[in-house]
């Protein structure tokens, strides 16, 4: 007599996606998760706290009796030379910072991946294309972003405005010079990844080199890409920051956290908090930023990913 009872039938476990092993491998990243968080709360706090906290409007005569006044229930980080509230400084200037960060990244990552692909795919376009990298990796950063600021300040504020103007002036000069690392990044994975089977394939067969490079090449970058973007936020505020700093960045009444450095600058033995508050801001900012291009570099390695 033979045994009918029906055997219970094991299902294989289904392997995590690729985007699944992604988040994982990034959530077990400690300070990426705490980037994450700090610079989510940042953002939230620019986009929604000026919804949130909405103060009395004062006129000038009541302004300048609450002027340089410590923090307080009314006033939760204090009140400016001029009795403006903090707080709210330091919403709109966090707006404008984020701003020019991430607008000034997508600018020299756009450049830099073009720059890099061209060089890295094409072997008569590499010399030339390499050579004017090292040419603006040579010139210093600063001094020549302060020259480009005064030189078309006036003539880009006069077309567009004063505040759009300035926006748009140092968001291209910064994301013009900030693309040399990305280029050199996505060339040297391009010159490996032409030698693969499936591009040669794809070559020998006659396929057009635009295409390979849209269907192979980038595809294949964008975990580079991604990293260098995440550290190339964290250069453009700093960057933006110097320049606010110098004085020679946004207009007095656009603020900046550079900016509110520069405003209490002058007061900073007296009010000490007016430096702390965007100091603090900028730093944990680019802390958060950089955690979080850590994390995506582990998290995108296969080789990291697999431990």
């Amino acid at each position: 007599m033979t045994d009918a009872t029906p055997q219970a039938t094991v299902k294989p476990e289904k392997p995590a996606g690729s985007g699944r092993a992604i988040w994982q491998q990034f959530r077990s990243h400690k300070g990426a998760v705490f980037g994450l968080a700090v610079l989510t709360f940042l953002v939230l706090a620019v986009l929604i706290g000026p919804y949130l906290w909405q103060p009395e409007k004062l006129s000038v005569a009541q302004a300048m009796k609450v002027r340089n006044q410590p923090p307080s229930w009314q006033f939760p980080l204090g009140t400016d030379q001029l009795g403006r509230d903090m707080l709210v400084r330091m919403m709109q200037a966090g707006k404008v910072s984020l701003a020019v960060g991430f607008v000034a990244m997508i600018i020299a990552i756009t450049v830099g991946t073009l720059i890099g692909v061209l060089a890295g795919y094409f072997r008569r376009l590499d010399g030339p294309l390499m050579r004017m990298t090292d040419m603006f990796l040579a010139l210093p950063l600063i001094p020549l972003l302060l020259v480009m600021v005064m030189l078309f300040r006036d003539r880009i504020a006069s077309v567009m405005g004063p505040e759009l103007g300035a926006f748009t002036l140092i968001v291209f000069a910064i994301g013009i010079t900030s693309w040399m690392q990305a280029a050199r990044i996505v060339r040297g994975e391009v010159l490996a990844l032409k030698e693969r089977e499936y591009v040669l394939a794809a070559r020998s067969i006659g396929v057009a080199p635009r295409r390979i490079i849209l269907r192979h090449i980038l595809p294949n970058v964008v975990s580079p890409v991604m990293v260098a973007a995440t550290l190339g936020v964290a250069e453009a505020i700093i960057t933006e920051s110097v320049l606010s700093f110098l004085g020679l960045g946004f207009p007095p009444d656009f603020p900046t956290w550079g900016r509110l450095l520069f405003d209490g600058l002058q007061y900073m033995q007296l009010y000490p908090e007016r430096v702390i508050w965007p100091g603090l801001a900028i730093s944990l900012t680019v802390l958060s930023v950089n955690y979080i291009g850590d994390g995506l570099r582990d998290a995108l390695d296969p080789r990291i990913r697999g431990r």
